[in-house]
């Protein structure tokens, strides 16, 4: 197995720091390169901190954001104004999208005059992707349906496939207490499916025990740049565990990130038990 990047800072803040500016990076090559840079963004505890450095200066004013799609790996099956929603944190930290879209009463452009604030990255409306989960729940649909759609969106407005994957040009992952990365657990049936993206009942193991959308973990394949991003003492034994045995991924999905051309930034807490 080819191995990543291994990148062991002080703390989450360095961590976050230090993840910014390789999304930012990341972006602008891809849209200089190709156009167009698809970035499939996580959940969870990770995102917050890198999201609030990518949405202020200077990295704010750097990444061509007119330019940059976004997506999303998994979600929980809840509205997107829920606190376990994906979406919701990155619509806290990065988006402002009520402001941005002219449905905020603030207008347009969605600067508070008053204070000076720009209320996030000024990626447009239309390039935002999350899984329509809303949509589903309205329609009394379950989280298969939202899949099935979400399938459909990428085939439309997604980046370049390769034998029928999406080629996502940055891809950015969190690791579960239990090794899992997207919404694929350990033993998933998602491994057995050819699906672009499944739903998932809801885990009974680890918390939050709620239906979720993924996309299929063989697109960490095809991606790409793969960065993740892990910190605290309470991954530690499992990052020494899917960075220092042998592969199975089906034991330890979040290996399937443990690959050329991935980076893992992890603080010095969660780097504590990897062999020296």
């Amino acid at each position: 197995m080819s191995e990543p990047e291994i990148v062991v800072l002080a703390d989450p803040e360095a961590c976050a720091a230090t993840a910014a500016e390789r999304i930012a990076a990341s972006l602008i090559e891809a849209a200089d390169l190709r156009g167009t840079a698809h970035w499939v963004t996580t959940g969870g505890s990770t995102p917050g901190a890198i999201y609030r450095r990518l949405a202020v200066s200077p990295l704010r004013d750097e990444i061509p954001w007119q330019r940059v799609q976004l997506w999303w790996g998994d979600d929980r099956f809840v509205p997107f104004d829920h606190p376990l929603s994906n979406v919701a944190i990155a619509e806290a930290d990065l988006l402002d999208m009520a402001a941005t879209s002219g449905t905020s009463g603030t207008g347009a452009s969605g600067v508070d005059v008053l204070v000076g604030r720009s209320p996030g990255a000024p990626i447009p409306a239309e390039n935002v992707h999350p899984f329509p989960i809303p949509q589903a729940i309205g329609e009394g649909q379950g989280p298969e349906w939202a899949a099935e759609r979400y399938v459909e969106i990428l085939r439309a407005a997604g980046p370049p496939t390769d034998g029928g994957w999406p080629v996502f040009d940055l891809v950015l992952l969190g690791i579960g207490p239990d090794g899992h990365l997207l919404s694929v657990f350990p033993g998933s049936e998602a491994f057995d499916r050819d699906d672009i993206a499944m739903g998932i009942p809801a885990p009974t193991h680890v918390e939050p025990h709620v239906p979720r959308v993924t996309l299929n973990p063989r697109v960490l394949e095809k991606a790409r740049r793969l960065l993740v991003v892990s910190h605290g003492a309470s991954k530690a034994a499992v990052l020494a565990d899917i960075l220092g045995s042998e592969p199975d991924v089906r034991r330890l999905p979040a290996q399937l990130a443990r690959r050329e051309g991935a980076a893992w930034i992890l603080d010095e807490a969660a780097a504590a038990q990897l062999a020296k």
